[in-house]
């Protein structure tokens, strides 16, 4: 069974290790925040100008000028620091992120991310996706496997815009966890009662399978 936004984040943030500053993208990336390790310290970045966002607020705690990038209200932990975005983006450009958890449409053999541009849609550019890709030599790319018509979002070559080349290690989608090198996908683990073959079936890029693939574990 594919999993679900929820357990998407879940899966990610068992990356997450003590003392690490981390961006988190729009999309299933901000969920996250919710799945931390109790005990684990985590600084968590949004490009808009804030370090140690916390959770999602309840009712009672929403403040409207509290937002990530997504422009979704959150909160902020003990410590945490507000800032100018051009302060953000010199964290960012400076390779002081330890982890980048990102959205994609498109991740290929090569590496390469596609997640900005939408087809037949007006969009107003890239964001700062293009800053963290380059910025940051640790990326997680978290996505469904496929498209909503099906079609494999894991490719012999991205057919969309690159948002960055080469700079892709690292994929969790809803039916699998994959690691990318030497031009090729390597199949980790597997969602739990997710066939080793229907991964195959809708992996569009040449992936290589070991003799054994766990399930993750949650």
């Amino acid at each position: 069974m594919a999993l679900s936004r929820e357990q998407l984040a879940q899966r990610v943030a068992q990356e997450l290790k003590d003392g690490y500053y981390v961006n988190l993208g729009i999309g299933i990336p901000t969920l996250v925040v919710n799945y931390i390790p109790e005990g684990m310290e985590v600084m968590l970045q949004s490009e808009n100008g804030l370090l140690g966002m916390g959770p999602f607020p309840t009712e009672d705690e929403v403040d409207p000028d509290m937002i990530n990038a997504g422009k979704q209200t959150v909160t902020a932990i003990d410590g945490a620091s507000i800032f100018s975005s051009a302060e953000s983006f010199a964290m960012i450009r400076g390779g002081h992120v330890d982890l980048t958890v990102l959205g994609a449409f498109e991740v290929d053999v090569n590496g390469n991310i596609a997640s900005w541009m939408i087809p037949k849609k007006l969009i107003k550019g890239m964001g700062g996706a293009m800053d963290l890709v380059a910025g940051a030599d640790n990326i997680i790319v978290t996505m469904t496997h496929c498209s909503k018509d099906g079609e494999s979002k894991l490719l012999t070559e991205c057919t969309l815009p690159l948002t960055g080349a080469g700079c892709i290690k690292k994929v969790v989608t809803d039916l699998a966890y994959i690691e990318i090198s030497e031009g090729k996908f390597w199949l980790k683990e597997r969602a739990p009662n997710v066939s080793v073959e229907e991964i195959i079936k809708l992996t569009a890029g040449e992936l290589m399978v070991p003799d054994f693939v766990p399930e993750m574990q949650f």
